[in-house]
């Protein structure tokens, strides 16, 4: 069964930078809903009150949050690679 995945980002974070190069190297950017903290509001109001902090990147799967860029990559590759 699909998962959703959302994943919460801005572009100068290096951490997003290397979750993001890793979606492209995997080519499952189709699979992922990018909201950029910092162009839409409703995002960041969004990971603040599920997430319960500003911190990015973090991939919400099914509506659970994933912290971490090493983490997120991990799991990734698990689901895709």
């Amino acid at each position: 069964m699909a998962k959703t995945l959302d994943l919460y980002y801005y572009d100068s974070c290096p951490y997003c930078q290397k979750v993001l190069r890793a979606i492209d190297r995997m080519g499952i950017r189709d699979k992922i809903t990018f909201k950029n903290i910092l162009q839409s509001q409703e995002a960041a109001d969004t990971l603040v009150r599920v997430g319960g902090k500003r911190q990015v990147p973090c991939l919400f799967i099914d509506g659970a949050p994933m912290y971490e860029s090493d983490d997120i990559v991990s799991w990734l590759t698990r689901e895709f690679a």
